[in-house]
Parts: C-alpha cells; structure tokens; sequence
C-alpha cells in the first residue's frame, strides 16, 4: 500500500490537472474575497459580464497552473536556482500575456498587487512540487538500485555456497563406483548408476531452485541412501521418522547432503562400529538430523564449511538459521521448516472460453 507521499506524489505526476485546479481555488482566492468585498461594502453590482470575467481569469490561472507544474514535473534539474529562474521567467511571460489579454478584452481592474501574488505565488508553488517530486523520484530509484544489488549480492553468495556442495560429493560417488567395478557386480553397479543419475540430475536442477519441500529432500536422501550402502558395505543406516504433515513445509534445497555429509566424514563407521543417521521432526516443525558420536582419532582433512554454509543459505533464504547440538553422545542438527506459499487466485477469466466455461458451471 501506498503512504501519503506516494499518494500525493502518484497524483501529482499522473494528474496534473487536478492538483493544479486545487492550487487555482487557493490563489484565486484572493480575487473572489476583493469582488466579494466590492459586492458588500461598496455595492457595486455583479453583472453578468463581470461574472465572465472571473471565469475567464480562472480557466487561464488554471492552464497556466496546469503547464507550470507539467513543465517542473518533467525537469530533473539538480540545482534548485535554475528550475526557479526558468519558471520565473515563465511566470513573467504569463503575467504579460494576461495583463495585454485583459487590456484587449477589457477586463475590468484588479489591482497589480493582488495580480503580481497570484502569479509568482504559483510560480513558487510548481517551483516546489516539482522540486519534491525530483527528489522523491531520485531517491526511490536509488532505493531501487540498492534493493536489486542486494538481490544480486544474495544471489551470488547463494550460489557460491551451493557450488561448494558439489565437488566433495563428486568424488566420492566417483570412488564408490571404482568399487562396485572392481568387484564386477553388475546388477549392483547398474543400480548405483541409476540412483547416481538421480542424484546428480537432483543437484543440477537445485542451481536454478532456492527452496524446495520435506518431501524432495527426503527423496533425494533415499536416492543417496542406496550409494552409500556400496560405500559403507551396510555399515550405515538410516532411520527416518517424518509426519507426513510436514512433508509439503520447505526448506533450502540441497539441506540434507552436508548433514548426512558430515557423518562420514567426522565419525569412524567400519564393522565394529556402524552408524545410524535419525531423520525426524519435532513439534516445534524442526528436521532434526541425529548420530552417535564416534569421532576419528585423526581429525578429518576439510575445512569444515559444510555446516556453515548450510547456516548461510538459511539465513539468506529463511531469514533462519540452523542449531547444532551434542548431547550425552548424540550429535543433533536441527534444521527449521517454513509453511509453502499459498498461489494467489487467478481471477476469472474475461475471454468468451472463461464466460461460456462460468455458465456452464452455473
């Protein structure tokens, strides 16, 4: 919506004639009050000439009001002074015009000093409004500007951080295939292709997607569950226990991949100890993502930005950020889900499809 100065601005640049017909009534008011005056006090008669006269002083205050401001609406003068001197040279040229215009007709008298106020008042008037509305119409395209390098910062910080994802889970999946081809299992290779395929397809298409649902996430984590029984040899598990309710709730694409990322990498999973990834929601419509702490002797070789840079694309996306919590030997990630947007209704369609499609409902 719309405050006050917008209003008044919005009116001002799209109709000039109604602001300069109220600013006519307010400088012509003076005229109006002086034969009011003579009417009363020195009863002089109102005739029906004299009345054609006002109307006509009017209708010429009024186009020159009308031009004036159209004149410093479309003026983007930086220096006041200037947009002053040219409307004041205007404004003499139509006080002339008047004055030769009233001679020629016979207009009846009104007194030079009244005249001269009602003119250079106007003047001042435009003068002002133009001026406003040039530097409200500069600083709303300087917010504008500010607003959509803003847009692009995020944009450009969002996909830096999505990029990162991809080259540590490249070469994994490259090592788990190595594997399965030096064991020559057909059958388990040609599913780990496949699931492959569906993964990578998942996080080329998440380049172009800020926020996806519960429900992708946890398909892809099903695609990826499969590849990483071929890494593991069935030494990680995963247990997932979501309410259907939260399925269609968003969160930022590519959310589960570091955190399920971050299990193998931190913690020692072989045949003496094997692993299990909880993926669950709780009542506050949080993704808990929980494992056993079973930390390498030798610290991992990354730069431990899996995490953050979840941190990050949450903040950038949610205006949310992730908690990280270790509790009597559990590591827990929770991770906040946001209701998806409702579509706005379409109105009805006005084409004579949508008109016989109405009455056949009806």
């Amino acid at each position: 919506m719309m405050d006050r100065s917008d209003s008044f601005m919005f009116t001002a640049r799209t109709r000039p004639w109604l602001l300069s017909l109220v600013c006519t009534f307010f400088v012509i008011y003076p005229t109006a009050a002086w034969q009011f005056c003579a009417f009363i006090y020195c009863h002089e008669p109102v005739s029906a000439q004299n009345m054609c006269f006002f109307v006509l002083r009017f209708v010429y205050h009024w186009a020159f009001f009308w031009f004036l401001l159209n004149y410093n609406l479309r003026r983007e003068w930086e220096s006041f002074s200037v947009r002053l001197l040219y409307s004041f040279g205007i404004s003499t040229l139509a006080f002339g015009l008047y004055f030769f215009l009233g001679w020629l007709i016979g207009m009846p008298y009104i007194p030079v000093s009244m005249m001269t106020f009602q003119f250079f008042a106007a003047c001042l008037i435009c003068v002002f409004i133009g001026y406003i509305y040039y530097l409200f119409d500069k600083q709303r395209k300087r917010e504008q500007e500010l607003e959509q390098l803003q847009i692009n910062s995020l944009e450009s910080q969002l996909n830096a951080l999505s990029n990162q994802i991809n080259p540590h889970f490249f070469f994994n999946s490259l090592n788990g295939m190595s594997a399965l081809i030096r064991k020559n299992d057909k059958e388990k290779s040609l599913l780990y292709v496949n699931k492959l395929s569906d993964i990578f397809r998942y996080i080329l298409q998440s380049e172009h997607r800020g926020l996806v649902t519960l429900r992708e996430e946890l398909a892809f984590v099903d695609a990826y569950r499969h590849v990483l029984v071929v890494r593991f040899a069935n030494k990680l598990d995963f247990k997932i226990d979501v309410d259907e309710q939260w399925l269609d709730y968003q969160l930022p694409v590519l959310s589960l991949l570091p955190l399920v990322e971050n299990v193998s990498v931190h913690n020692i999973i072989d045949s003496e100890h094997h692993m299990t990834v909880h993926i669950f929601t709780n009542e506050k419509g949080e993704l808990v993502v929980s494992n056993r702490l079973m930390p390498k002797p030798n610290p991992p070789l990354t730069n431990g930005s899996g995490i953050a840079n979840l941190s990050a694309r949450y903040r950038l996306l949610m205006g949310k950020d992730v908690m990280v919590e270790e509790v009597d030997g559990m590591f827990q990630v929770k991770a906040p889900l946001q209701p998806k947007p409702h579509p706005q209704p379409q109105p009805p369609s006005s084409s004579p499809e949508g008109e016989r499609k109405v009455k056949s409902e009806k």
